[in-house]
């Protein structure tokens, strides 16, 4: 039976929005949507004067390809592992709706590709922190997933760069200014991951990854590194404001979210529930957009 023109068009736009679905799961398309944020936020801060959008623009394309191909490259690593776990078995390589040779060639030509552009089209020390983000996720972070809790502490330190990429892409020097803005997203981050460690800590076991929950029984060095953290957190936001790259506008937004970010963590150690952990989380994924819309809006012309 012949398929009429709408039918096989239908097929075709079906077709195209699967891949793209694959595609957008491979590159872990929301995540590499906050790195760019980032970055931009980066960018925007250490730009001096009038904003060279071009220049941006080459920033945010070479550190998303090459966000993109550690995305791409770590999947491919922990391929075996996220196949035990219920929230990533239905990522392409589990799946099966990618083989691994592909994916080694998507990240592997995304990764090199991204480094190069930054290298030839921003600067090199902008390609040279990318390399340092690429190196230390897959070959630092990634197996330490399995060896120790530490991992989230760690981790942190690729997932904050982005911000230290763009402000590099912008001033071409790395200074305190650049490094405030890496902190504040590292140290927002173990919050983050330690409400999501505590949801999910059974099938972090039971796919071999060592989180701190895990070895943690009692939850309280849980409970200490989510609040000790956010009380970090609260005076990394500060630095901002001291260096004089934002006002009191964002002075005043930092410690309200701060403080907000660091009773929401004080009421997850009181209580380690998955009601708690919950509201950590949601309050970790409010924070960061409001700090960001902060910076960005409150910056010292």
């Amino acid at each position: 039976m012949k398929l009429s023109a709408a039918a096989l068009n239908s097929n075709i736009i079906s077709a195209e929005k699967s891949r793209a679905a694959v595609l957008a799961d491979l590159v872990k398309a929301r995540l590499t949507a906050l790195v760019l944020l980032t970055t931009f936020v980066g960018f925007y801060l250490g730009e001096r004067g009038t904003v060279n959008y071009l220049l941006m623009l080459h920033a945010l394309l070479g550190t998303g390809l090459v966000a993109s191909g550690a995305a791409a490259l770590n999947q491919l690593l922990e391929r075996e592992y996220d196949a035990k776990m219920r929230r990533t078995a239905g990522r392409p390589l589990p799946s099966g709706r990618l083989q691994p040779a592909t994916v080694m060639l998507i990240g592997g030509i995304c990764s090199a590709l991204g480094l190069i552009y930054l290298a030839l089209l921003v600067n090199l020390l902008t390609s040279v922190v990318g390399a340092v983000t690429l190196v230390s996720y897959l070959f630092i972070y990634t197996p330490l997933k399995r060896v120790t809790w530490v991992n989230t502490l760690v981790g942190a330190i690729p997932g904050a760069l982005p911000p230290l990429m763009g402000w590099t892409a912008a001033r071409n020097e790395l200074s305190g200014e650049g490094w405030a803005l890496f902190a504040i997203l590292a140290f927002w981050q173990i919050p983050h991951f330690m409400a999501i460690a505590w949801l999910y800590r059974d099938e972090y076991a039971k796919a071999g990854f060592v989180m701190l929950p895990n070895v943690d029984s009692g939850g309280s060095r849980t409970a200490q590194q989510a609040v000790s953290n956010t009380i970090a957190l609260l005076l990394a936001s500060l630095c901002p404001f001291a260096f004089g790259l934002n006002g009191k506008v964002y002075l005043v937004a930092a410690l309200i979210l701060g403080a907000g970010y660091f009773w929401t963590a004080a009421r997850f150690a009181r209580q380690l529930t998955a009601q708690r952990a919950r509201q950590l989380f949601l309050a970790s994924i409010i924070y960061l957009p409001l700090l960001i819309a902060a910076l960005v809006g409150d910056k010292v012309k």
